[in-house]
């Protein structure tokens, strides 16, 4: 049969539904309108890169997943349940070179007086976008404040910092703005002046031989991109630490990218207005081996 390129699993439903597949683009409804991810944005969600039918990192993902589900109180996702889920759309992707799967897990639909909501999950897929131009040429990005301290995990846990949630108006809205000073991404700054993260991505730098990335400790979402680099550099001859980085930092790495499940490895060409060099070599060695991971 023909297989539709965005494809919706339902993996979980209120009344304990069975799994089903289903065409995303089918006219017919599969979330209620009353479902607080639609109304609160109060859910989690994840993104796994497929390769030719191989999920990546898939392990790193749900361990994410269960992570951020335990931050807002969620029930414990059944990963054996996701798995199989990520794996049923992976297998009807597996034709093409690069898709992508997101699980999302939201609190559920809110009831009448107030009683608790029974969660609510599903799956859902589709190709991804052509990213070789920035994994090639590289994204111009521009320094944000985050406006909140890097301390924030610790003194604000309320805030959810480093939770991977629903709630993603701000990181568009960072977008946006990073777009209307003629730039592609953003690299948050905290207000006590430590690098972050990018709304959806983890900043890695190299100092000539040493890969470097920031702690999650700093309230950021840990990274499986950047945790398979790290894993992967000593094929490269490079070392890795997990450290504290500034501004300054950034501007004399000898080379930055911003790393992500779906577009992999952008090296970054310019950082507010200022042209950066961009080592290319490096850059198409490791976009080689994400693409080529198999879980």
């Amino acid at each position: 049969m023909t297989v539709p390129h965005h494809l919706l699993l339902v993996v979980a439903g209120r009344a304990g539904e069975p799994s089903r597949l289903v065409d995303a683009e089918a006219q017919h409804p599969q979330l209620s309108v009353l479902d607080v991810a639609a109304t609160r944005g109060d859910g989690i969600f994840e993104t796994i890169s497929i390769g030719r039918g191989h999920p990546q990192a898939l392990d790193a993902h749900l361990q994410r997943f269960a992570r951020s589900a335990r931050m807002l109180d969620l029930p414990a996702p059944d990963l054996a349940l996701w798995r199989d889920a990520v794996l049923t759309i992976a297998d009807r992707l597996a034709d093409h070179d690069e898709a992508w799967v997101k699980t999302a897990l939201s609190r559920g639909i809110e009831l009448p007086g107030g009683g608790e909501p029974i969660a609510t999950g599903w799956a859902y897929g589709t190709v991804s976008p052509d990213f070789r131009r920035e994994r090639s040429d590289g994204i111009d990005v521009v320094m944000l404040d985050r406006g909140l301290r890097s301390d924030v995990s610790a003194t604000s846990p309320w805030l959810l910092a480093g939770a991977k949630t629903l709630s993603y108006a701000v990181n568009r809205a960072a977008v946006r703005e990073a777009q209307r000073r003629g730039a592609d991404d953003v690299i948050f700054v905290s207000t006590d002046g430590l690098l972050l993260e990018g709304p959806t991505s983890t900043i890695v730098v190299r100092r000539g031989g040493e890969l470097a990335t920031p702690p999650d400790a700093l309230g950021i979402l840990p990274g499986t991109t950047q945790a398979d680099l790290f894993a992967a550099a000593d094929q490269w001859g490079l070392t890795t630490a997990v450290v504290p980085l500034t501004p300054d930092d950034l501007r004399a790495a000898d080379a930055v990218w911003l790393v992500s499940s779906v577009r992999h490895a952008a090296p970054v060409r310019s950082v507010d207005g200022v042209a950066r060099a961009v080592d290319g070599e490096l850059t198409a060695a490791m976009n080689g081996f994400l693409r080529a991971r198999r879980f």
